[in-house]
């Protein structure tokens, strides 16, 4: 759903108008998605390369253009058991054409990763994506909305 999501993101700004609307994404690892925390990682790692935010951006879609290829069977087994965190960062530089390794190994990533999820409990997120206008989460709001039904709740 969260692919779905940030499929309509360039839509939403187009339309809301860049100059109106601050889209900010904030990482939700989910534990029972085996290496995702290693993928939100590598998209922390890629938003401190000198590309920043485009950099992320193109990893988030690369991880979301195969991410199949990313996911384990039922949660549980499946080619990716024989993955390693390294395959997982190859996968995504070959994809994304952004190259994460170095950033990856940064110390102080941890403090960003802890952050976003901080971020997350302390405002009642549980579930991926969820929206918030305004620091306030919109339950009625969904990756399977129409990019203008985002737009009218925004500039409401």
């Amino acid at each position: 759903f969260s692919v779905g999501a940030f499929g309509k993101f360039d839509a939403l700004l187009a339309q809301a108008g860049e100059d109106r609307v601050t889209l900010k994404i904030r990482l939700q690892s989910q534990p029972w998605h085996m290496y995702s925390g290693v993928i939100t990682r590598c998209i922390l790692a890629a938003s401190t390369l000198p590309e920043g935010k485009e950099a992320a951006k193109r990893v988030m879609a690369a991880v979301g253009a195969h991410r199949e290829e990313f996911e384990f069977e039922r949660h549980a087994r499946g080619p990716n058991m024989d993955a390693t965190p390294n395959d997982i960062i190859r996968r995504i530089e070959s994809y994304s054409g952004v190259q994460v390794a170095e950033a990856f190994d940064i110390p102080d990533l941890d403090r960003e990763i802890k952050w976003h999820c901080r971020y997350a409990r302390q405002n009642g997120i549980h579930v991926s994506p969820t929206f918030m206008i305004d620091g306030l989460v919109q339950s009625d709001m969904g990756s399977g909305d129409a990019v203008e039904s985002w737009v009218e709740k925004l500039l409401k």
